[in-house]
């Protein structure tokens, strides 16, 4: 692509990870897991753990927190000839419909068995390949509220296929932050995993802090298939941002958010947006604008969240500092360590 800049390419986001530093499973206990500290304004890289955080959080930091619940979001279900189906609910269309991706064949019309007396009917296949779905239970139409209540009886969390596994029940607790309060995420805000009970309590008496909700969703995480990412079009997510976080946000000087989540909800809300979806996709033509700071795992190769790192760091850097990383044997993704950019 040569009339394309070079951070703007795809093939800009690759990078060669070794399989076994992919985290398979959390670090017990979470403050073992390591931490790379980056120093913008310096160029310093420190290797240190997360028993060490806060040491390295600015006194008078605005720590942004997202404080999403992941849903029990994935079903297991079969056709009425018996073949298996996986769905990943994403999120309520109207009282009575919700969108969701399935894994297997299926057509408008179609009845899937989820077990129980529970069973849904494809309403609508997208042109984004995304389904339409109504819940029954029973034959009776269920409303979103129901169907989170079957969710917690059917589902199974949804972590990342990535990790080739099945979930267990430690997934249960693992894959759920200690931040974790609105329910309506598909996915973990990752970087917020990194926090046990004790560091969350240390956390919220020390330092200055908001919360805000982003409902992670499978946009978050897909990589990115237009040869220029300019062209990606966000999957939308629910965002919202409480009014008693408004003043804080509002005149924080220095501002440091836990995740790529907590950050883009933080910089919806400061562009005006706050009556819209999130699809903000941060990159180096649409830098990070109002956070200073950046708490965050080590993300997929051409993932929209690489590319969000690139954007505060730069390009050649953020790829020197995961070459760093892979070299220091950093575990990567979800369940694996972080980095915190100052």
């Amino acid at each position: 692509m040569p009339n394309v800049p070079k951070e703007f390419q795809r093939a800009s986001y690759r990078y060669d990870l070794p399989q076994h530093l992919i985290a398979t499973h959390p670090i017990s206990p979470k403050e073992n897991a390591k931490l790379m500290v980056y120093e913008r304004a310096s160029g310093r890289i420190t290797h240190a753990t997360f028993k060490e955080v806060f040491s390295f959080f600015p006194r008078d930091a605005l720590v942004v927190l997202n404080d999403t619940k992941v849903m029990k979001a994935r079903l297991c279900a079969h056709t009425p000839t018996k073949r298996p189906v996986e769905i990943l609910l994403h999120h309520a269309m109207s009282p009575t419909s919700c969108l969701a991706q399935i894994r297997g064949k299926v057509r408008p019309g179609l009845t899937l068995e989820l077990g129980q007396g529970y069973s849904c009917e494809v309403l609508e296949v997208r042109k984004d390949g995304l389904r339409v779905l109504t819940f029954r239970h029973e034959g009776g139409v269920l409303e979103w509220a129901k169907v989170l209540a079957m969710l917690e009886l059917l589902g199974h969390m949804p972590i990342p296929p990535y990790l080739k596994r099945l979930d267990t029940n430690a997934d249960i607790q693992d894959y759920q932050s200690v931040f974790a309060k609105n329910l309506g995420a598909i996915a973990a805000p990752t970087a917020s995993l990194h926090f046990s009970q004790s560091a969350k309590e240390h956390l919220l008496q020390n330092f200055k802090h908001a919360f805000v909700t982003l409902h992670v969703g499978a946009g978050t995480f897909l990589s990115v298939q237009s040869e220029d990412i300019r062209d990606h079009p966000m999957h939308a997510e629910f965002v919202e941002v409480p009014p008693q976080s408004w003043q804080a946000l509002d005149n924080a000087k220095y501002i440091l958010c836990v995740g790529t989540t907590a950050l883009r909800a933080l910089e919806h809300y400061k562009r005006g947006l706050s009556h819209e979806p999130c699809t903000l996709f941060l990159h180096p033509g649409n830098p990070v604008k109002h956070a200073s700071a950046l708490l965050t795992n080590f993300h997929l190769p051409e993932s929209t969240l690489i590319m969000l790192v690139a954007s505060m760091v730069g390009l050649e850097k953020c790829l020197e500092l995961y070459k760093v990383a892979i070299e220091h044997r950093y575990r990567f993704y979800s369940y694996g360590d972080g980095m915190l950019i100052l």
